[in-house]
C-alpha cells in the first residue's frame, strides 16, 4: 500500500490514470459511506479503469470501429444494447435518435397511457356491477 500511495502522489508512473479525488467524491456521495480506505479508493479506481478499457476494446472489436480505425458512440451504445455483460449501461449509453423521432415516441407513450387509464376505469365499473 505504501508503494501504491507513493506512486499515486504524482509523477508520470502513476498506477491509475483516473483522478482519485473525483472517485472519492463519487464514493462519498453514497449515504452508506462514511470513510474511504486509501486501498479501497485505489482498487475502485483501478477496477473502473480496467472496466472502461474492456468496454472500449470490446466495442471497438465488435463494432464498425475497425473499418474506420476509430471508436464511436454508436459502437458503445450498440455494445450496451447487444451484449448481456454491458446491458446495465443501456440507459447511460442509449442509441442516438433524431429529436423528431423522440418526440413522436413520447406522444405515442402519452396516448398509450391515456388508453390504458380509460381501460382500467372500465374494468373497475364492471367489477362493481358484478358485486
Amino acid at each position: 500500500a505504501e508503494m501504491a500511495a507513493a506512486r499515486l502522489s504524482g509523477g508520470e508512473n502513476r498506477l491509475v490514470s483516473l483522478p482519485l479525488s473525483r472517485i472519492r467524491v463519487i464514493m462519498k456521495s453514497s449515504p452508506e459511506v462514511s470513510s474511504i480506505n486509501q486501498d479501497a479508493l485505489f482498487l475502485t479506481a483501478k477496477a473502473t479503469e480496467l472496466f472502461v478499457q474492456y468496454l472500449a476494446t470490446y466495442s471497438y472489436k465488435h463494432g464498425r470501429g475497425k473499418e474506420k480505425n476509430a471508436l464511436t458512440y454508436t459502437d458503445l451504445s450498440h455494445t450496451a444494447e447487444e451484449c448481456e455483460t454491458f446491458q446495465f449501461l443501456a440507459d447511460i449509453l442509449p442509441k442516438k435518435i433524431l429529436a423528431s423521432k423522440y418526440l413522436k415516441m413520447l406522444e405515442k407513450e402519452k396516448r398509450d397511457g391515456e388508453v390504458r387509464e380509460n381501460n382500467d376505469e372500465g374494468e373497475e365499473e364492471e367489477d362493481e356491477d358484478k358485486a
